[in-house]
């Protein structure tokens, strides 16, 4: 176990002052992202549109490290992304763990 990537993303959680007990998993943290670079001013969103949210957060979190390029936005507002390169062939914690040192960098 990665002792400091652990504690720090405790920290990210701790700072997002949640007033219920469960703690945001990576998709929720991720859906946070997309809708605050998505910049809806919407109401409800149906079920795709959710994952689409947390899709866009993920490409986001991932553009410094040249997986992926802003493509641009459509008339909708929804920001398109071009993948640039693949992502390392990792077993689902190695994965976690890059997903969260990419959400930790976003929020530096």
């Amino acid at each position: 176990m990665n002792f400091a990537l652990e504690k720090a993303w405790k920290g990210l959680l701790d700072s997002f002052h949640l007033d219920h007990v469960e703690r945001p998993d990576v998709d929720s943290i991720l859906f946070v992202i997309g809708l605050q670079e998505l910049n809806f001013k919407t109401g409800k969103l149906s079920k795709d549109q959710k994952l689409d949210v947390i899709h866009i957060g993920l490409c986001v979190v991932f553009v410094p490290y040249g997986y992926y390029e802003v493509v641009g936005r459509d008339s909708e507002g929804w920001i398109h992304f071009k993948s640039i390169k693949k992502f390392p062939n990792l077993n689902a914690e190695d994965q976690e763990i890059m997903i969260k040192k990419a959400i930790l960098d976003y929020y530096k």
